[in-house]
């Protein structure tokens, strides 16, 4: 599908007004609530969600919105012609304490297929960008994957899912297997930006579960158009809205994907 230019140049100009919005609030006490026990929106969260849906709305009204604050199940039912996926700000925890780590995330998905992807770290003032086909960009210039070709040379990243108190043994046993192996596990509180930075080279994989659509749609085309490879937990293929992601530089792929069907057999 030939998407219009006016689409990608939406998204960018979307991400980085985002930007702007975040560092307006960023450090200056904002105001939190939780919507779980550990999951928390902050004031910035909703501002940010309400001006990217005014801009959608006003340019191309029979699009339909998928974004984190107002979310609504059944806009998932379906493959509209087009989607826009979005997240205000990834890493609101890091956010709400004052880590300049977290971003705005933005993909258009057409008739089911990511087609345009756009990350904007305001802290970095870094860029990110992807239209299938095309290559994946930081500000600009080509991002590649990184060359690493076995776990132990490797620098993985991942995230704990909300429900973690509930699931430790899962989440934390899965974490240790890989620390076990591999030159080291992050942990950065933003899966868009860890998917970026497997993109960029500068990880060479991350997993992650119990994820939105919003929080990897983005980072997951990066991934693809910089070279990488992108599956679901069991390395099958991948789908944005199945909760799980798998992304790595390829070369590494099926040894992440052994240690975690290893990981799942130990809890059986």
């Amino acid at each position: 599908m030939s998407i219009p230019s006016v689409f990608v140049a939406t998204a960018i100009e979307a991400v980085l007004r985002a930007g702007e919005i975040q560092l307006s609030y960023f450090g200056r006490g904002v105001r939190v609530k939780k919507k779980g026990v550990i999951d928390l929106v902050t004031e910035a969260d909703l501002a940010v969600e309400e001006m990217f849906r005014d801009l959608i709305n006003s340019r191309f009204p029979s699009h339909l919105v998928l974004a984190e604050e107002q979310y609504q199940g059944d806009v998932i039912k379906d493959k509209p012609e087009f989607r826009w996926i979005f997240d205000p700000i990834d890493g609101t925890t890091n956010f709400a304490h004052d880590l300049p780590i977290f971003c705005s995330s933005l993909a258009l998905e057409a008739a089911g297929r990511l087609e345009v992807a756009a990350v904007y770290d305001p802290t970095r003032r870094e860029l990110f960008t992807a239209e299938r086909g095309g290559g994946a960009f930081l500000n600009g210039i080509p991002l590649k994957i990184s060359t690493a070709e076995q776990l132990v040379d490797s620098v993985l990243s991942t995230g704990f899912p909300y429900d973690v108190h509930d699931t430790i043994d899962d989440v934390v046993g899965l974490f240790a297997k890989f620390t076990g192996q591999v030159r080291a596990v992050r942990r950065l509180g933003s899966a868009a930006l860890d998917l970026c930075y497997v993109a960029a080279g500068r990880l060479d994989g991350f997993w992650e579960q119990r994820l939105q659509a919003w929080d990897i749609a983005a980072g997951a085309l990066l991934v693809e158009e910089a070279g990488g490879r992108i599956s679901g937990l069991s390395g099958g293929k991948f789908n944005v809205h199945a909760g799980e992601v798998l992304a790595s530089n390829g070369v590494i792929h099926d040894a992440m994907v052994a240690v975690i069907k290893d990981h799942a057999k130990a809890l059986d």
